[in-house]
Formats: C-alpha cells, structure tokens, sequence
C-alpha cells in the first residue's frame, strides 16, 4: 500500500502536499469563523511556489523535489560566503567535484564562466600546472576542430576533438539519452552508445553514434550470448552509425563484468540489448569471440568489413603491460590495425562497482595514455591509428593537456552529466536519482525536460571548445594536435619547475621497439616487450 501511495504520490512531495492541505484546512476555517488569514497567504504562497516547482522545465531537481529542492539552490546563491567554512576542508572534493562541475553547469546554461580576483588555485602548491603562452598569439576563425579516424577505411569519420563518452541506455534513462543525442546533432558531435548497444532513443534524434559493443555482444547476440554477424550488420551499416568501438575494459571496474538484474530489464532495455524482459542481463569480464591477440585484431578485421568499411577500434583501461603489448605484437604480425584505440583511465565513473577496483584496478589516463601512445610509435604504428582518451575531462584545459600527452581526441561522460543537471547525489544504482538522469522510474526522468537539457549539452560542448581555442591562440598554435608536452608546465614536489616533456618521456623514438638492442629504452620495455607474445594474453615464461 506505501508503495502505491508513493507511486501516485511520491514521499518527495510530502511538503508540496502538506501545503496544499494546509492552504484547504486554512480557507476553511477563514471562512467558517474569520479565523487564520496569516495562515491561507503562507500555505497558499508555499502551494503556488509548489506548483511552479512542478510545471517548469528548466531545473530537473525542483520538478522531482517542490519546494524542499529549493534549498539546494539558496545554498548555492550563498556558496561564495559558505565556501570557506564548508569546502575548503574538503580537499579532495574541492578542486573536481565542486569546482569542475560548477564550471560546466555555467557554460551549459550558457552564463559567463568568467571569475573575478585571478586564479582560485594555490600556483605554489605541488601538483600546479599551466600553458605557457606566446608573445605573438594566433587568431583562428572557427572552434569547430576535428580529427579524421579510420582515414584508410571505405567510410572514414571526422570526429570532434571532444565528444561524449560511453553511458549506456540502462544507466542512464530514456529522457537523458534524447537529450545527449540531440545536442550531439546540434553540435555535431559523437555520442558513444555504451554497451548497453542501440536503444530507440538513441536513433530518434540522429545524432552521430558510436556503437560501443562489450562482451555480452548487446544488439548483435545469438540467444546464448555469443557475437551475431547478422544482427551486427543491421545495426551497424545505419548511416546514424559511425564507428565501431570494440569495448576491452572500463577505467572504473575493469577485469570485473557486470550483471543488470532482472527486475531492471524494462522491455525497452530488453530490445535495444536482445536479451528476455525479467532475466538478469549479464556482461561477462571477458570476451568469447576472442581468446589471443591475433584473434582480437582478426575480429576487429571482421567488424570493419561486416560494418561497410567504417572506421573500428577498441577500448581499454590498460592493465598487464604484457597484455597490451601483445596486441601491439599482432598488429605487426597480422598487418591488421585497429583505426582507433580509446584509453580510459581508472579515474573514470560508473553507476556502481566494488569500491576497491574504482580506488585501486586499473592505469590512470596519464600512464594509460602515455604507455599507449609510446608504444604505438615504438612500433612504427602511431600514424596509422588514432587515439582517444577518456577519464574526468570536463575542461579545454583538460583537452589540452591530455592531447599534450598523446591523445587525438577527447571523450567525456561526467561532463556531459553535469550539462544534464547530475547534482552527483550518488544515487545512480539506486533508480531514486533526484534529476531524473540515472534513473529507469518513469516519474523521476520526467523531470528531465528534453529540448531545455539538449540545448544545456550543446552549450556545455560549444562554449568548451571555444575556451580550447582561446588556449590555442595563447599559445601561438593554429590547432590543439600542434599542443606538445613543452606547452604544459608543472610545479613538483620539490619545488621545480618542469615541463611534461621534461618530466615524463613523452617521445618514444619512432620504430625503437624493432630494435634488437631495448637497453636505452625505459624498464618496462626491456623487461616486458620482450615477453609479450601475439598468440595469447599470457607471459611468454608461464
């Protein structure tokens, strides 16, 4: 019976429903002994804000929480004079959490991201970075960059340098996946599908797609889990599809699978996967299509040929360095290489995971990006591929520094949660998310009004690669792929001042793993590369 009462009347409207009451018990009494006027204009004032709260459609946590919702935006009125006492303390949540998603919450309603009274970062403090700039800047005339992936294949695809990272319809609600493709088109930029495969919220508004596709082969699966070529090819051949993203591992959980219970497949989630409606949905932590590295590379062969010749490639977190090696071993020895390869970093998000494989499984973008990009011009590879990269990039800064490091391009998907109105409740794996963004209940998601958090997402994305262009003119440049590792400055522990080129070797020399000689090269390529093997994932002594 509760249960049925909150469905018609959620316990969230408990002050919205007392006011009402109370502005009903008020008038009566006014009217039947003159009695309690003060009372009928405070609980008539309290309803009629209420009901304000649940018709509009710019902010999803007023229309879910009336009233009571206000008071997270008085705080965040006063949060200048409050920072003090309550956010500086918090060092860890401080410089991302706080401050970050404030940024993008400015630039996705469009307000001034500008601030007053110079940098709010301590430029003493170990850790410190910044751009050098340039005496003669340049002047571009568009933001609007790009980078060609897959410029070998039958259907090459110009990317955005910044796009959406992988969420999944599933985690994330219908109204939100609408929402993000929308701005996606409208800014013309890619909206990566998660495993959760293709739902029709995704297809509905056109925006450019990349079909992510994980071990549980979700949308192009035989009954018992295995990879379906037919199924693959009615998805995949769409002209809404653009790449094929061939998903190893997540930053946040990787090696570990995931399993969607079956009470939470919906008939929607159902269809857009290809599994049963009520059966628990399960993504094994490994890949049954593949068992060695020349196996994956002959797969990604097959995706692209099946897909029409458009642009494939894969996703991981890097792990064993061996493993990743073995990889790069297949491509020299098939002559098969992926068009694209997406580095997540552990930092990056999910909507639930064992705390110790978010905290501590898994390389960190930097090391990831790094150790990817250098291996590939080891290889003499790193021309042939592009590289992307994912792990809390919600600034042009970020982009910035992350294409100093190696990467081509950017994903991001906490960003682009913000722009939907993600007040970062952590309540994704409970289905009770307060801004209807991570939430399948049909009540919730509602409150994400669609074309408002559409316009939100593409103005989080445009107003982003317009601060990456000022960045770029700064330093002289004509595109951020010219950004080097000399750009980006940063304060050590021990009070130097090093460059990125300075501090981390950022250079492989081009073809020095096809050298016999490896002793000039760092440790873990004379110790690893060497035993690392094509022909499995394993060490060549075990």
């Amino acid at each position: 019976m509760l249960h049925t009462l909150n469905t018609y009347f959620p316990v969230r409207y408990t002050v919205f429903g007392l006011s009402l009451f109370g502005l009903l018990l008020s008038l009566f009494t006014w009217m039947a002994f003159g009695l309690g006027g003060g009372w009928v204009l405070l609980c008539g004032a309290l309803s009629a804000l209420g009901l304000y709260d649940v018709l509009q459609n710019k902010r999803s946590l007023l229309r879910n929480y009336p009233i009571i919702g206000r008071i997270r935006y008085m705080l965040e009125y006063v949060r200048p004079e409050i920072r003090q006492y309550f956010l500086e303390s918090d060092s860890e949540a401080t410089p991302f959490s706080r401050a970050q998603r404030s940024l993008v919450y400015q630039r996705a309603k469009g307000d001034s991201d500008k601030h007053p009274f110079g940098t709010q970062l301590n430029v003493y403090a170990e850790g410190y970075e910044w751009m050098n700039h340039a005496m003669l800047p340049t002047q571009l005339a568009s933001h609007d960059f790009r980078v060609t992936i897959g410029a070998g294949c039958a259907q090459p695809y110009s990317a955005s340098v910044f796009n959406i990272s992988a969420m999944s319809f599933g985690a994330l609600s219908a109204n939100a996946i609408l929402a993000l493709n929308a701005g996606a088109k409208r800014g013309g930029f890619a909206h990566d599908t998660g495993e959760g495969s293709i739902s029709k919220h995704h297809w509905q508004n056109g925006g450019d797609l990349i079909w992510e596709i994980g071990s549980g082969y979700f949308g192009c699966r035989n009954a018992d889990g295995s990879f379906s070529a037919d199924k693959f090819i009615t998805n995949a051949r769409d002209p809404q599809v653009k790449m094929i993203e061939l998903k190893l591992s997540q930053g946040a959980k990787p090696g570990h699978g995931g399993m969607l219970p079956g009470a939470k497949v919906t008939p929607e989630i159902a269809a857009a996967r290809g599994v049963p409606v009520g059966v628990d949905c399960v993504s094994p932590a490994a890949h049954s299509a593949f068992s060695t590295p020349v196996e994956m590379m002959q797969f990604i062969e097959r995706l692209r040929e099946l897909s029409g010749g458009k642009p494939t490639g894969f996703k991981l977190c890097i792990g064993h360095p061996w493993e990743w090696f073995g990889m790069v071993k297949a491509m020299l020895q098939t002559g098969i290489t992926p068009d694209f390869i997406v580095v997540d970093g552990a930092e990056g998000g999910t909507g639930a995971a064992p705390l110790e494989f978010t905290d501590h499984v898994g390389s960190p973008l930097q090391e990831g990006l790094l150790l990817v990009h250098n291996t590939l011009r080891g290889a003499g590879l790193r021309g042939r591929i592009t590289v992307g990269c994912a792990g809390k990039v919600t600034s042009a800064f970020d982009i910035a520094r992350l294409m100093a490091l190696g990467a081509d391009w950017c994903n991001a998907a906490r960003g682009f949660m913000f722009a939907l109105g993600c007040i970062q409740s952590q309540h994704c794996h409970t289905d009770a998310c307060p801004t209807g963004v991570a939430t399948q209940d049909p009540n919730r998601q509602k409150a994400l009004v669609v074309p408002d958090k559409a316009d939100r997402v593409h103005n989080f994305h445009e107003q982003t690669l317009h601060a990456l262009k000022e960045l770029v003119q700064a330093a002289g440049l004509q595109h951020p792929s010219e950004i080097t590792a000399h750009h980006i400055v940063r304060r050590t522990a021990d009070r130097k001042v090093l460059s990125l080129a300075q501090l981390i070797l950022t250079q492989l020399p081009e073809g020095a793993l096809l050298k016999d000689d490896l002793s000039s090269l760092p440790l873990i390529y004379q110790h690893s590369w060497p035993l690392a093997s094509a022909s499995h994932f394993t060490l060549l002594n075990q």
